[in-house]
């Protein structure tokens, strides 16, 4: 027998928990064929030694449901080994939509998520109105990996209720009509809904974004709809509360965003409060992977009020780099930079200069401490760091998981998954879809939090089963081919930077990746050394009752 492909001799690492075992994984017809000593030849063969071969990674939280339409391949996650990304996370999407309110829901997405409103209309093709004709577009525009998605309550509120969506309770007709509207999503393939109570979270007229404040029952009730098709209710902003209420009446799976704080001990807490909540019920958090919140520099956001600076945020970022190359002009920026500084320094953190960045600085080790090493102020640095780096320098401003130590004892606990890279969103605020290059890198070989084994389970199989996906996220004969084989050794993530190729020329971060031999979607090469094939493999996964 011949087989499509066969990847020889890597540790193989199959998802389940398990440390590596040296195999041959064989691949027919897009399928996992045969693992272990693989006598027949493939028509096309990848040496794996010193490699690792691994299931392709699950990425439970993006918002990649706009970019898709403009970037098939969806960059930058597909660079770090993810193969299936969930989509329509928060309460948002784009579907249900009458063409009437195709602008309101992408001016949600703009103003919660910092995806431009002009790229969302002018890039998708808009050629639906329910959820299942979402997905069926979605398959027009052959993704490079798999992708599927939920459907959103401030989407499905708003379609139902119009304006009252966004204070008003909705009465048993509109209710039952929602109801409706979600089956009928998930009977076409939405893995479940989606919901957002988070109050800061606003629509484009500065009103909370419909769902926020809708009374507990109503999430009870459309949970009890995707029970009943064994799915998914993902939030964020809800209590505790909220989630057990959901959990335990509506016997669905729940996933939520979770984090934790600097202090000593906070890690610990926390971990032990998840572990009580979830107790007995199907619930699973996902928190980021690293401190995280506002990354700036001068090729990208600054910081600082004043008129130059403001003249400065019209320029390119050449034009930047002549005008504080001018000793002057540098001089006034920092005056005025002195007077308005718009983050806390205490949270700060300089990402280095190096290849790779430096994400994993002490808690304490902060700009401050930096400022007291090289004797200046700030805003002296960052004019400093600007001109020698040209432009290239980034700072990370803290918002979230301030302390890796803490954050590492969080993840100790089962109930949580490092993921939470909202890929596709605040996309020239953050950079962190390389969360699964940086669990590799930080918590499986430098810090050794997990093991090799449950690391990989925890990027696989763990996240595959939340999303309710029995035939990807493990290494095993008749699932789907979707692999990842890199350099453990020498995976890692490379410096962001800002480029300009949403539509309208919009700026966002990249990120790539380094120590990638291959990531195969469906059995076909996506990734070949760090880089795209141009190869289009990937399916829209859809929900099977």
């Amino acid at each position: 027998m011949s087989y499509d492909m066969v990847i020889r001799g890597g540790a193989v690492v199959d998802g389940t928990g398990a440390e590596p075992v040296t195999a041959d994984v064989a691949i027919k017809d897009g399928l996992i064929a045969e693992i272990g000593k693989v006598a027949a030849r493939g028509a096309r063969e990848i040496d794996a030694e010193g490699h690792v071969v691994s299931p392709g990674f699950v990425d439970l939280h993006t918002h990649l449901d706009a970019q898709i339409g403009w970037d098939n391949r969806l960059t930058p996650v597909s660079w770090h080994g993810v193969t299936t990304a969930l989509m329509g996370n928060c309460g948002l999407t784009f579907a249900p939509c009458k063409a009437s309110n195709r602008a309101l829901l992408a001016g949600m997405m703009e103003t919660v998520e910092d995806i431009p409103a002009q790229a969302i209309l002018s890039g998708l093709p808009w050629t639906w109105e329910d959820y299942g004709d979402y997905l069926d577009a979605l398959e027009t525009l052959k993704p490079g990996i798999n992708v599927a998605g939920m459907v959103g309550h401030s989407a499905v509120r708003y379609h139902v209720m119009g304006d009252r969506s966004f204070a008003d309770q909705a009465t048993p007709a509109e209710l039952d009509e929602m109801r409706g509207i979600v089956d009928q999503a998930m009977a076409r393939g939405a893995l479940g809904f989606s919901t957002n109570r988070y109050e800061p979270h606003k629509a484009p007229d500065g009103r909370s974004i419909p769902g926020t404040f809708a009374d507990p029952s109503e999430l009870v009730a459309i949970g009890k709809v995707v029970g009943a098709r064994h799915g998914l209710m993902q939030a964020v902003g809800a209590s505790p509360d909220v989630l057990k209420a959901i959990a335990d009446e509506s016997d669905s799976r729940v996933l939520f965003s979770w984090g934790v704080g600097p202090e000593a001990g906070a890690g610990q807490a926390s971990a032990k409060f998840l572990e009580t909540m979830c107790e007995g019920r199907d619930m699973t958090a996902i928190t980021q992977v690293r401190g995280t919140g506002y990354m700036f520099g001068l090729q990208s956001g600054l910081p600082f009020g004043g008129e130059t600076w403001a003249k400065l945020r019209e320029m390119t970022l050449d034009q930047r780099l002549a005008a504080i190359s001018d000793g002057e002009v540098a001089d006034r920026l920092i005056e005025e930079a002195r007077a308005k500084t718009h983050v806390p320094l205490k949270n700060v953190y300089y990402l280095g200069d190096a290849e790779t960045p430096d994400y994993t600085a002490a808690v304490s080790d902060n700009v401050l401490k930096l400022l007291e090493r090289t004797g200046e102020d700030f805003p002296t640095l960052f004019v400093r760091l600007s001109r020698e780096t040209k432009g290239k320098a980034l700072f990370n401003f803290r918002m979230f998981c301030q302390n890796l130590d803490e954050l590492g004892d969080l993840f100790k606990s089962d109930r949580i998954f490092p993921s939470l890279g909202d890929a596709g969103a605040h996309v020239s605020q953050i950079m962190d879809a390389d969360w699964s290059t940086f669990v590799l890198s930080y918590w499986i070989r430098q810090r050794g939090t997990y093991s090799l084994g449950e690391g990989i389970r925890r990027i696989t199989s763990g996240p595959a089963r939340v999303m309710g996906l029995k035939d990807r996220g493990v290494l095993a004969v008749g699932q789907r081919a979707d692999v990842n084989v890199f350099d453990f050794d020498r995976v890692t993530q490379l410096r962001p930077e800002i480029v300009h190729d949403f539509p309208g020329g919009a700026p966002r971060y990249i990120q790539r990746a380094r120590g990638y031999k291959a990531t195969l979607v469906n059995g076909q090469v996506n990734i070949q050394d760090d880089e795209h094939t141009g190869v289009q493999a990937g399916m829209v996964l859809r929900h099977v009752s």
